[in-house]
């Protein structure tokens, strides 16, 4: 047994000495995905007082308990902005700096998030109230992670803001790149499956159904990219106008493509043009064709 080992463990540093891609030795010490899932834990609690806690929260005990979250919030992203600027710096930005500036913008941030849980309970008539929205609606989470990881990556750090959004991609099923911009009252009906690119631009008022897609025209095998690792080439991916309804299934493709306001994009449709506002989009020659069930040796068949 012994002897099967010393070989596999050769085998494993012959291939971490050839497949060179997928290690990090001798390095710097990368942000730890567990201590950004805590994180996100920690900043949600702060976002949605009285949600995440186990226990109930008193207002009285609110000022002291926001106090202590606070603090550790800090040391907690100190720790983890200091491992992304050792590999990405940032001019002028320490993980000190960064840290409190990140913090101070928590106010506009739940500012934010307020607009899409009202989207959220207005847009839906199966919500019986905010707090079922807040504490059951799988898409109100994914937003809220991403306009805390959009506040990072307009920072420029690197790393971090891309895990926060994983971290609640593998909770949800929702993709939302930090990078997208998006406006206010976004809400997300169902949202397994809906993808947003980083250089996506959606506006105000929107709502988007499970699976849809906000993606890039496929890029060619060799990209530019910057200091930091990112794509270059301008914009890659489509811009949302306000009021628009996306329903479920849709690919929009295209940093060209603009889909003007008001408009209402159907199911399953596949998208490379610009739309006009005030329009309706759908498949006119779709039919459904209906045939009686037949039997096979007593079995039903297709």
């Amino acid at each position: 047994m012994d002897q099967s080992l010393d070989t596999l463990v050769e085998q494993l540093l012959e291939s971490y000495a050839h497949c060179g891609g997928i290690k990090h030795l001798n390095g710097v010490n990368l942000p730890s995905k567990m201590a950004v899932a805590a994180l996100m834990q920690d900043l949600l609690h702060l976002i949605f007082p009285g949600f995440i806690a186990e226990q109930k929260v008193a207002a009285n005990d609110l000022p002291r308990e926001t106090k202590f979250q606070l603090s550790s919030l800090q040391k907690q992203l100190e720790r983890e902005i200091a491992k992304s600027l050792e590999m990405h710096p940032v001019p002028e930005q320490s993980a000190e700096s960064a840290s409190l500036a990140f913090l101070r913008k928590l106010p506009e941030v739940r500012r934010m998030i307020q607009t899409d849980v009202e989207a959220a309970y207005q847009g839906d008539p199966a919500a019986a109230s905010k707090e079922e929205v807040v504490l059951a609606y799988p898409g109100v989470e994914a937003v809220a992670v991403f306009r805390l990881a959009h506040v990072l990556h307009e920072m420029k750090i690197a790393f971090l803001p891309r895990m926060m959004t994983e971290w609640a991609h593998s909770r949800t099923g929702i993709d939302l790149h930090p990078g997208a911009d998006i406006g206010s009252h976004f809400f997300i009906d169902h949202g397994t499956g809906v993808v947003i690119g980083g250089t996506a631009k959606i506006g105000n008022r929107v709502r988007l159904y499970q699976g849809v897609g906000l993606v890039a025209r496929s890029l060619a095998k060799h990209v530019e990219r910057d200091e930091q690792g990112y794509a270059l080439g301008g914009k890659r991916h489509p811009t949302v106008g306000d009021d628009v309804t996306i329903y479920a299934g849709a690919t929009i493709v295209g940093g060209d493509t603009v889909i003007g306001d008001r408009t209402i994009i159907g199911g399953n449709v596949w998208l490379t043009r610009s739309i006009p506002p005030d329009s309706v989009v759908f498949f006119e020659a779709q039919q459904i064709s209906i045939h009686p069930r037949q039997r096979m040796g007593g079995d039903w068949v297709i």
